[in-house]
């Protein structure tokens, strides 16, 4: 907000109001060349993108024993301007990836209260889902359903790579693996197209520990899959 100048009668004008922008935890903020200026990570966390211009100040802060009337001020500065990117990278402690379809949403469904789509075709999951986990001792984990990876990722095919940032931040990746290759794809081959795509999009991704969850056991083809 911009101030107001002063008045007559050796008032002040008003100081204008900070604007405070509310962000998630887990944004980041980089300068107009993509220079990261701060990680807030955690809640309450701050920071000051742009200084508000310095107040000026009117003739009667010039008076002297031989000047009584000045007839002369100082103009407020005009505050700093500036172009800032917000990045999000979730939070999260495990990350579920997989190729569409591969059943990840109906797995956080499963471990955790989050409700996302659920529908028997690809790239039902358009945004990464959210589920706390309840563990013993009163502990709890967060877990992130990244929507469908796909071959050619990193180059912006598919849902591209618009959310594989969001896995940077995990502790564990849970590749989740169609055993029963419903799509026709040899759940093998998935894997390693996987494990290549997150590390042709960063080489930190490709050495996070992770589990292989083989899911839809429950159909025939899947036993065998299971072997390899």
């Amino acid at each position: 907000q911009s101030g107001a100048s002063g008045r007559g009668q050796n008032c002040k004008g008003r100081a204008g109001k900070n604007l405070l922008i509310r962000v998630p935890p887990g944004t980041i903020i980089r300068d107009e060349n993509q220079n990261l200026l701060l990680d807030l990570k955690k809640v309450g966390d701050e920071v000051i993108i742009a200084h508000g211009g310095k107040g000026g100040r009117g003739n009667r802060s010039f008076a002297r024993s031989t000047l009584l009337t000045p007839r002369f001020a100082e103009p407020g500065e005009k505050g700093e301007e500036r172009h800032v990117f917000l990045e999000l990278k979730l939070i999260a402690d495990v990350g579920l990836v997989g190729f569409p379809n591969a059943g990840k949403s109906t797995f956080i469904s499963r471990i955790s209260a989050a409700r996302p789509k659920i529908a028997p075709y690809p790239f039902t999951t358009l945004v990464p889902n959210l589920g706390i986990v309840k563990l013993s001792d009163f502990r709890t984990m967060v877990v992130a359903d990244i929507p469908g990876i796909i071959e050619g990722a990193h180059h912006g095919i598919g849902l591209g790579d618009k959310f594989l940032r969001h896995i940077e931040r995990t502790k564990v990746l849970v590749y989740i693996l169609d055993t029963a290759a419903v799509d026709g794809k040899n759940p093998l081959e998935a894997f390693h197209i996987l494990c290549r795509e997150l590390a042709l999009y960063s080489p930190k991704l490709a050495t996070k520990k992770f589990l292989i969850a083989a899911n839809k056991m429950d159909l025939t083809e899947a036993s065998e899959n299971l072997k390899q």
